[in-house]
């Protein structure tokens, strides 16, 4: 992939976003990709729901992978 996602602001979303990039690009299938990375925001915020942490976690893989926006997402409250 190589794309660099340092522009984001929250730490969770850019290991999010970069977790699911390197292990697409490393020909993991999208549903497993999906899965850690849902996996990953739930370390990063255990008090979140599993249906809430899908729901970011496709909001960011689109906002930043599908559509390639670098604008800001609503996301979490976090840093």
């Amino acid at each position: 992939m190589g794309r660099e996602f340092s522009h984001i602001a929250r730490r969770c979303e850019r290991a999010v976003v970069t977790a699911y990039g390197e292990l697409r690009a490393h020909g993991t299938d999208d549903v497993s990709a999906f899965r850690a990375c849902t996996t990953l925001y739930r370390i990063h915020h255990p008090e979140a729901s599993i249906n809430e942490a899908r729901r970011l976690v496709a909001e960011w893989i689109d906002h930043h992978l599908v559509r390639h926006d670098p604008g800001p997402t609503d996301g979490c409250g976090c840093d």
